[in-house]
């Protein structure tokens, strides 16, 4: 009798935790971890049962248009893939266009990181503009996370739990693999089709800040063009400076 009022009151307390995590997530507009769900409760929780709570809550939504998801930062509700068709009536316009320059610029960094920008112009064969890096940092898709040690200290960019979070990624290991894209980050000054990597991900649009393609190819242009910026690039972060991109790096 004393076991079985126990295992009613376990179930009991389950019910609302699943209801307390339940209604905090769907008023959530960022991601929520497992520290930030701990502080909905007096009682102290493991990270196991909050983890079959949450699977229980994922589960329970299952085949409807909105569903619970782990990203790099926590768990979330979405909308379904197949149901953004819909919403997107509801707001018409449509979304600004990558350019191919950001897409090449952010996929080397996502695939090769810590890059500089020396390595990123390596494996494109342009010179990067200045604006697609700060674009995509005021973005929140990558961060300065040191500097080399070489002449002019060029600074190490890097992807964050932004760049995964925006494409449901739980890290970087999630990514489409490498040989899926035909090689073509390691192979300098070759065209590469960010499509296959980017494309079947449901990617946010990356808001105002970024220029479009035409833009974007006269500011490389000029760049290219210009001896002042060469020149500075030469000093900073020329070939030969450092080993290059060097091995992909241990994905986590």
């Amino acid at each position: 009798m004393i076991m079985e009022e126990q295992t009613q009151e376990q179930t009991l307390d389950l019910s609302r935790i699943k209801y307390v995590l339940e209604t905090a997530l769907l008023v959530s507009q960022e991601p929520m971890s497992l520290n930030e769900l701990k502080k909905l409760f007096e009682e102290k929780l493991d990270n196991d049962t909050l983890r079959k709570v949450l699977e229980d809550i994922r589960g329970e939504w299952e085949g409807r248009g909105v569903e619970l998801v782990s990203v790099a930062s926590g768990w979330r509700f979405r909308s379904r893939p197949e149901a953004q068709k819909f919403l997107d009536r509801l707001n018409p316009e449509k979304p600004p266009k990558y350019s191919r320059a950001v897409l090449e610029t952010l996929a080397i960094i996502a695939y090769k990181q810590p890059v500089t920008r020396g390595d990123i112009e390596d494996i494109r064969g342009v010179t990067v503009s200045p604006g697609i890096l700060k674009a995509l940092e005021a973005r929140g898709w990558i961060d300065v996370i040191g500097h080399r040690e070489v002449p002019g200290r060029p600074e190490i960019f890097a992807t964050t739990k932004s760049f995964l979070d925006d494409l449901n990624l739980r890290s970087l290991e999630e990514l489409p693999p490498l040989s899926e894209l035909g090689n073509l980050v390691e192979q300098p000054n070759q065209e590469m089709n960010l499509d296959a990597a980017f494309a079947p991900l449901p990617v946010v649009s990356m808001g105002e800040g970024l220029v479009d393609d035409a833009d974007e190819e006269a500011a490389e242009a000029a760049d290219g063009d210009g001896a002042e910026v060469v020149a500075a690039d030469a000093g900073n972060d020329a070939p030969g400076d450092d080993a290059g991109v060097g091995p992909a790096p241990q994905l986590h």
